[in-house]
């Protein structure tokens, strides 16, 4: 088996797969085989005699789990029925099966899943008349999910509205309320939600010693996967089943830590060896996935992080093309210009073998539009597609009826918008409105004023507006009232969402055509499962993470987008910025195309304005990269490449490696931007600067007063 074993390893898996005692921490960047380590490590574990059943085996799925043991199965040539392998929680839910009277649970406890729990939130609020009658009030999944982003983010509710929905801040005490009477009546009931089993596992831990000595000498060898996206009190549940003897080996690559919104917490990876003081570090830096060129400027953004693990990923690959940095005039013209280059790619490569990445879902709606037109099919991960969006569809039902009054489907959306008209009544105005004697609709438009408005402000564009951006804009400042009533949970992010589709209106000069872009989709494309042999992929970066193409594109890298604006105003969310601008690009296997665009369409001034490049493009040394600028007549100009010069290396971040201090800044002054907030340190000598109404400089510390504290 050892032989074996080595044959197909590289030396630092091996050392991973033979490092059977105490404790290990496996840095496994991008690429570099961490399922075939874990899988080896399985298969010499038993080979050597370890008991199947005191092996624990911890992932974030089921379906990873199991691909891993039987993996491991093949290689020995027979089943590992011994092992206990699953979910953090499926092992939390199988040890409170066993010792749930412990914790003072009177009889077999029941898993809530997310529908129920839902359902004894809504009968909480209704029995407590929490509410009541506002129809602001959160939704019943919404009060949910922050209840469960409270307790996996370990935050008080307050601190996490203020960062994620301020505007529901007034509900705070009432959330807190239903929370609190949640929690009782779970617990009375014998109930547990999916939250509650790692925490009640925590309090099992800690108040029976013998059990938690029990399971540690039970499970003598202990894996456990992606550790970077383990939560809080995961960390600590680790830490707890480790034992005397340590023999915990944790892998996972700190770079590719992006999951904080869940709770995730890069802390427990960069402390692993603070909480094991005495634990084997091994690296996995060689890369089986991409080209030398794009490990090159990959590991160029990882040399900008304050906290990490240091690595350089390499391989075998030198050959390949350079990154290519494309600069559109505007985010308007980046859709064509991107299309034009899979249009190119699609010589050599099939569509399914492209992707185009993206931080917020709203950012690949205008590219939907262009994908469209030029017919070619795309699959999309993460968010909506841009048309399937309810609120898109009811913006552009009144855009329908402007264009054609007696479109019935479009008259049934928008007109049952208005309070107190359902399907009926809507269908007897629609009959009434086409009958020479209109008694009927004009008998209901005295009585229903926002009727008689809705109509006469259809009938005014029709005539009088011609532009599909000025249509568009009347249609949605008379329908945002009804968003925030309709959607009073997420109002703000679907208002961004019709700016977005504000700005795609904004170069057309007819509204026929507009429609016809917006409604005109391959039937065949709809769906979440078509012939991937012609299907281009479109996804979140989150959605991409664990995924890979030989072509990958990432669009909209300029400030606010790319960071976004949220992360752009503290130090720790900037550096998950990083990260998943690094997850970004080691998708890509032989090409990697990175816009920027110079320009963002503004809808309030219906123009596009000049606009800043992402800092982490800025940080990129020009060797690094082939750089293509769209010129004004829309052709593309390839600048001079520069020369591969390690002397332009981004300088490392000094720090302690394998550890993490919490840096806090201060404000600067700047003779020409002024005041401005320090967001984070570029040894030897400069700083990222927020500068209000600037967004965030890199200047040199030369040129800034820094403010005494």
């Amino acid at each position: 088996m050892f032989e074996q074993i080595q044959e197909n390893l590289n030396p630092n898996q091996l050392d991973a797969v033979t490092s059977c005692q105490g404790p290990v921490l496996v840095i496994a960047g991008a690429g570099s085989g961490k399922t075939r380590t874990i899988v080896y490590r399985l298969a010499y574990l038993i080979d050597k005699g370890v008991d199947p059943s005191s092996i624990l085996l911890l992932t974030f799925t089921r379906k990873a789990s199991q691909e891993m043991l039987l993996r491991a199965g093949r290689l020995l040539g027979q089943g590992l029925h011994g092992v206990s392998g699953g979910t953090f929680h499926a092992f939390a839910y199988n040890i409170l099966r066993k010792y749930g009277s412990a914790l003072g649970f009177q009889s077999q406890i029941t898993i809530l899943d997310r529908s129920d729990a839902e359902e004894v939130i809504k009968q909480i609020k209704e029995a407590n008349e929490i509410g009541k009658k506002d129809r602001s009030f959160p939704k019943k999944n919404t009060v949910l999910s922050f209840i469960s982003k409270m307790r996996n983010k370990e935050l008080n509710l307050e601190s996490l509205l203020e960062k994620e929905a301020a505007h529901l801040l007034p509900y705070a005490e009432d959330l807190l309320t239903l929370d609190d009477l949640y929690q009782k009546f779970k617990f009375e009931h014998n109930l547990l939600d999916y939250d509650d089993l790692l925490f009640y596992l925590e309090k099992l831990l800690l108040e029976r010693e013998d059990i938690k000595q029990h399971l540690s000498r039970k499970q003598s060898h202990i894996m456990v996967d992606e550790y970077q996206d383990t939560n809080l009190v995961q960390g600590r549940i680790v830490r707890h089943l480790a034992g005397e003897d340590n023999n915990i080996m944790v892998v996972g690559d700190d770079a590719q830590s992006i999951y904080s919104f869940r709770g995730a917490t890069v802390n427990n990876i960069l402390n692993f060896n603070k909480d094991f003081p005495d634990c084997k570090i091994i690296k996995l830096e060689q890369n089986y996935r991409s080209n030398q060129p794009i490990l090159d400027l990959s590991n160029q953004i990882l040399s900008g992080a304050k906290a990490k693990y240091n690595k350089k990923l390499f391989t075998t690959i030198k050959q390949g093309t350079k990154p290519e940095i494309l600069r559109p005039l505007s985010d308007q013209t980046q859709s064509n210009l991107i299309v034009d280059k899979i249009m190119e790619l699609s010589r050599n490569y099939q569509l399914s073998d492209i992707a185009v990445l993206f931080r917020s879902g709203f950012q690949s709606y205008s590219l939907e539009v262009a994908l469209n037109r030029a017919g070619i099919q795309f699959t999309k991960y993460g968010g909506q597609r841009f048309t399937e969006a309810a609120h898109i569809k009811d913006v552009l039902a009144h855009l329908r009826l402007i264009q054609n009054p007696t479109d019935l489907p479009a008259w049934q959306r928008a007109i049952s918008l208005l309070p107190g008209i359902g399907p009926k009544l809507c269908q007897r105005l629609y009959n009434s409105m086409f009958q020479e004697d209109k008694q009927y609709l004009n008998k209901t438009c005295k009585n229903k004023p926002e009727l008689n408005r809705i109509l006469e402000l259809l009938d005014y564009l029709r005539q009088n507006v011609s532009s599909p951006f000025y249509i568009l804009n009347w249609i949605i400042e008379y329908y945002t009232p009804i968003l925030k009533e309709k959607y009073p949970d997420d109002y703000p992010k679907r208002q961004t969402e019709l700016e977005q589709l504000s700005q795609i209106a904004g170069p057309y000069s007819d509204l026929d055509v507009f429609l016809s872009d917006m409604s005109l989709e391959n039937p065949e494309q709809i769906g979440n499962d078509p012939d991937k042999e012609n299907s281009l992929t479109l996804s979140t970066v989150h959605s991409a993470k664990g995924l890979e193409w030989p072509a990958v594109f990432i669009i909209d890298l300029v400030e606010e987008r790319f960071p976004s604006r949220h992360a752009m105003l503290d130090a720790d969310n900037m550096e998950e910025e990083r990260r998943l601008f690094y997850v970004a690009c080691t998708r890509a296997q032989e090409y990697l195309g990175l816009s920027a665009p110079e320009s963002l369409y503004k809808k309030y001034q219906n123009r596009c304005e000049p606009v800043i490049s992402s800092p982490f493009i800025q940080e990129i040394s020009p060797g690094y990269y082939q750089e293509l600028k769209e010129n004004y007549s829309g052709r593309v100009e390839k600048k001079q490449a520069a020369p591969l010069n390690e002397t332009h290396t981004q300088p490392e971040a000094k720090g302690e490696d394998y550890s993490r201090e919490k840096m806090e800044y201060g404000f600067c002054r700047h003779k020409i931007f002024g005041r401005g907030k320090i967001v984070s340190f570029i040894p030897p000598n400069k700083f990222q600067v927020n500068f209000p109404g600037f967004g965030l400089k890199v200047i040199l510390g030369d040129y800034l007063q820094m403010e005494a504290e």
